[in-house]
Protein backbone atom coordinates (compact mmCIF):
# COMPACT_ATOMS: atom_id res chain seq x y z
CA UNK A 1 0.00 0.00 0.00
CA UNK A 2 1.43 3.07 -1.32
CA UNK A 3 0.98 6.52 0.66
CA UNK A 4 1.62 9.96 0.23
CA UNK A 5 2.50 11.92 3.31
CA UNK A 6 3.57 15.48 3.96
CA UNK A 7 6.42 16.70 5.54
CA UNK A 8 7.35 15.18 9.21
CA UNK A 9 10.62 16.08 11.34
CA UNK A 10 10.98 12.78 11.82
CA UNK A 11 11.37 11.90 7.83
CA UNK A 12 14.25 14.49 7.22
CA UNK A 13 16.96 11.83 7.23
CA UNK A 14 14.87 9.92 4.52
CA UNK A 15 14.56 13.20 2.48
CA UNK A 16 18.09 13.72 2.38
CA UNK A 17 19.16 10.19 2.09
CA UNK A 18 16.89 9.23 -0.81
CA UNK A 19 17.94 12.60 -2.42
CA UNK A 20 21.72 11.89 -1.60
CA UNK A 21 21.81 9.11 -3.05
CA UNK A 22 20.01 9.73 -6.58
CA UNK A 23 22.84 12.63 -6.56
CA UNK A 24 25.60 10.52 -6.24
CA UNK A 25 24.66 7.48 -8.68
CA UNK A 26 23.56 10.19 -11.68
CA UNK A 27 25.92 13.17 -10.97
CA UNK A 28 27.35 14.57 -7.95
CA UNK A 29 26.23 16.97 -4.78
CA UNK A 30 26.68 20.04 -5.47
CA UNK A 31 26.75 22.37 -2.07
CA UNK A 32 23.56 24.07 -2.33
CA UNK A 33 22.30 20.53 -2.48
CA UNK A 34 24.00 19.34 0.45
CA UNK A 35 22.54 22.93 2.56
CA UNK A 36 19.21 22.65 1.53
CA UNK A 37 19.00 18.64 1.55
CA UNK A 38 20.37 18.58 4.91
CA UNK A 39 18.28 21.63 6.81
CA UNK A 40 14.57 20.78 4.53
CA UNK A 41 12.74 22.95 7.07
CA UNK A 42 15.19 26.31 6.67
CA UNK A 43 15.18 26.04 2.52
CA UNK A 44 12.40 24.45 2.11
CA UNK A 45 9.39 24.41 5.01
CA UNK A 46 9.57 27.31 6.32
CA UNK A 47 9.86 29.31 2.94
CA UNK A 48 6.56 28.22 2.07
CA UNK A 49 7.64 24.60 0.58
CA UNK A 50 6.16 22.00 0.59
CA UNK A 51 8.06 18.40 0.75
CA UNK A 52 6.11 14.97 0.31
CA UNK A 53 6.74 11.13 0.64
CA UNK A 54 5.73 8.48 -0.61
CA UNK A 55 5.19 5.28 2.56
CA UNK A 56 5.14 1.73 1.17
CA UNK A 57 3.89 0.06 4.99
CA UNK A 58 6.34 1.97 7.12
CA UNK A 59 9.06 2.51 5.02
CA UNK A 60 9.47 5.56 3.10
CA UNK A 61 10.40 4.75 -0.81
CA UNK A 62 10.31 8.17 -2.45
CA UNK A 63 10.21 11.88 -2.40
CA UNK A 64 9.81 15.22 -3.83
CA UNK A 65 9.37 19.13 -2.92
CA UNK A 66 7.62 22.03 -4.11
CA UNK A 67 9.80 25.32 -3.57
CA UNK A 68 8.11 28.59 -3.59
CA UNK A 69 9.56 31.09 -6.15
CA UNK A 70 9.85 34.91 -6.26
CA UNK A 71 6.62 34.12 -8.48
CA UNK A 72 3.89 33.53 -5.92
CA UNK A 73 1.91 31.82 -8.27
CA UNK A 74 4.83 29.26 -9.36
CA UNK A 75 6.71 26.07 -7.41
CA UNK A 76 9.74 24.87 -8.62
CA UNK A 77 9.25 20.73 -8.46
CA UNK A 78 12.62 19.65 -6.95
CA UNK A 79 14.22 17.17 -4.90
CA UNK A 80 12.29 13.75 -6.28
CA UNK A 81 14.21 11.38 -5.67
CA UNK A 82 13.09 6.87 -5.20
CA UNK A 83 14.76 4.45 -3.78
CA UNK A 84 16.67 1.95 -6.28
CA UNK A 85 14.78 -0.93 -5.38
CA UNK A 86 11.76 0.72 -5.81
CA UNK A 87 12.25 2.66 -9.86
CA UNK A 88 10.41 1.28 -12.59
CA UNK A 89 7.59 1.22 -10.19
CA UNK A 90 5.63 4.60 -11.96
CA UNK A 91 6.18 5.48 -7.96
CA UNK A 92 7.70 8.88 -9.06
CA UNK A 93 4.97 9.69 -11.78
CA UNK A 94 2.38 9.21 -8.43
CA UNK A 95 4.81 11.93 -6.94
CA UNK A 96 3.96 13.87 -10.03
CA UNK A 97 0.46 13.67 -10.15
CA UNK A 98 0.08 14.74 -6.58
CA UNK A 99 2.34 17.98 -7.16
CA UNK A 100 0.04 18.71 -9.91
CA UNK A 101 -3.23 18.32 -7.92
CA UNK A 102 -1.67 20.00 -5.44
CA UNK A 103 -0.72 22.77 -7.38
CA UNK A 104 -3.63 23.68 -8.37
CA UNK A 105 -5.57 23.68 -5.78
CA UNK A 106 -3.64 26.27 -4.59
CA UNK A 107 -4.52 28.09 -7.07
CA UNK A 108 -1.12 27.74 -8.82
CA UNK A 109 -0.54 28.58 -12.23
CA UNK A 110 2.33 26.99 -13.00
CA UNK A 111 5.39 24.39 -12.23
CA UNK A 112 8.98 24.22 -13.02
CA UNK A 113 11.70 21.64 -13.04
CA UNK A 114 15.44 21.53 -13.52
CA UNK A 115 16.58 18.78 -15.03
CA UNK A 116 18.95 16.94 -17.66
CA UNK A 117 18.77 15.43 -20.78
CA UNK A 118 21.03 12.55 -20.18
CA UNK A 119 17.85 11.64 -17.37
CA UNK A 120 16.06 10.67 -20.64
CA UNK A 121 13.29 8.62 -18.75
CA UNK A 122 12.17 11.31 -16.63
CA UNK A 123 12.09 13.75 -19.72
CA UNK A 124 9.75 11.57 -21.48
CA UNK A 125 7.35 11.77 -18.40
CA UNK A 126 7.68 15.17 -17.94
CA UNK A 127 6.72 15.31 -20.94
CA UNK A 128 3.82 12.98 -20.75
CA UNK A 129 2.23 15.27 -17.82
CA UNK A 130 2.02 18.04 -20.03
CA UNK A 131 5.74 19.91 -18.97
CA UNK A 132 7.44 21.98 -21.59
CA UNK A 133 11.01 23.07 -22.22
CA UNK A 134 11.97 27.11 -21.90
CA UNK A 135 15.50 28.24 -21.89
CA UNK A 136 17.67 27.87 -18.97
CA UNK A 137 18.80 31.36 -17.59
CA UNK A 138 22.54 32.18 -17.21
CA UNK A 139 22.44 32.05 -13.40
CA UNK A 140 20.24 28.45 -12.54
CA UNK A 141 21.05 27.39 -9.72
CA UNK A 142 21.98 23.64 -10.52
CA UNK A 143 25.30 23.73 -12.87
CA UNK A 144 23.86 20.11 -13.44
CA UNK A 145 20.78 21.49 -14.96
CA UNK A 146 20.67 22.07 -18.69
CA UNK A 147 17.18 21.90 -19.75
CA UNK A 148 14.34 23.88 -17.94
CA UNK A 149 10.71 22.74 -18.27
CA UNK A 150 7.59 24.09 -17.16
CA UNK A 151 3.51 23.16 -16.68
CA UNK A 152 1.04 25.52 -16.99
CA UNK A 153 -2.00 24.80 -14.37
Amino acid sequence: MLDIIPFNKQYAEDFYALNIEWLQTHFYVEPFDEEVLSKPETYIINKGGHIFFIKNNSCVVATVALMPTNNHHLLELTKMAVLPRCRGQKIGQKLIAHCIEFARKKDMKQLLLYSNTKLENAIYIYKKFGFKEIPVEANAPYKRGNIKMVLDL
